[in-house]
């Protein structure tokens, strides 16, 4: 009855892991990406996103301009005009020039680095929080987040998407209120309309989970070749054995 036990809180748990996988921290459901990593389009489009609006701030020291440019189909030239902006040589990762010290004196915590964010926190996580910043006039940046809230991350996407308005509702039971999420409300508008932001997202979005995991389309097709390997002298095992014991009654 105790191992029975054990058994039942254990996929219990893991119940309880899976749903919370398609909630925020605070409880907000996240919005489905829908990325294609093996869309290279898409990947160079996020690159150029990336390079424009976030490794001002955010670096990705695991990930070198020369694996980019060799999965992304893109040459050296094209590299040095549009991608490497604070690096010199293709070998070289992507660094931010602001120092550690002066980025902890600006937002309070240094940004961290965005190698392995697309690992860590999945692309559904990172597609809602880039699309649920929020005016509140009381945040030091201006802005809140429904995916993280209290974030110290300005909103540096508001030119494209525009500022907007959270709509929540209020829940009070034994003395406590809580808030839950409902909506966005549109204050100003952005250089682009509601589709072509999303676009944008989830092409930053794509780009993101690639550099978590370069090799993850290599290590696909490789895993297909070994299993039609497998199967293929498994056939051929089973036909030997066949043939060995034929005359064995």
């Amino acid at each position: 009855m105790g191992k029975f036990n054990v058994i039942a809180r254990l996929a219990g748990a893991v119940m309880v892991l899976a749903v919370s996988q398609g909630f925020a921290a605070g409880g907000t459901a996240l919005e489905h990406a829908d990325i294609d990593p093996g869309n290279i389009a898409s990947l160079q489009r996020g690159a150029r996103n990336f390079m424009n609006y976030c490794s001002g701030c955010h670096s990705a020291q695991y990930v070198r301009f020369s694996t980019i440019g060799r999965d992304l189909e893109l040459s050296d030239e094209q590299l040095g005009e549009n991608l490497m902006f604070n690096a010199e040589k293709t070998f070289e990762t992507i660094n931010v020039s602001m120092p550690d010290a002066e980025a902890g004196r600006w937002f309070g915590v240094a940004p961290p680095d965005l190698s392995l964010i697309g690992r860590a926190k999945g692309a559904d996580y990172i597609y809602s929080f880039l699309k649920g910043f929020y005016v509140e006039l009381e945040s030091p940046t201006g802005v809140n987040n429904t995916v993280l809230a209290g974030t110290s991350m300005p909103h540096v996407l508001w030119e494209l998407q525009g500022f907007q308005r959270a709509v929540f509702s209020e829940h009070t039971e034994e003395g406590v209120t809580t808030r839950h999420f409902e909506h966005f409300e549109p204050l100003t508008e952005g250089s682009m309309d509601a589709e072509g932001f999303d676009e944008f997202v989830h092409d930053t979005v794509n780009f993101l989970v690639y550099i978590a995991e370069p090799i993850r389309s290599e290590r696909r097709t490789l895993g297909v070749w070994v299993i039609m390997y497998l199967i293929f002298f498994w056939i051929i095992a089973v036909m030997l054995k066949k043939q060995i014991w034929k005359d064995v009654k």
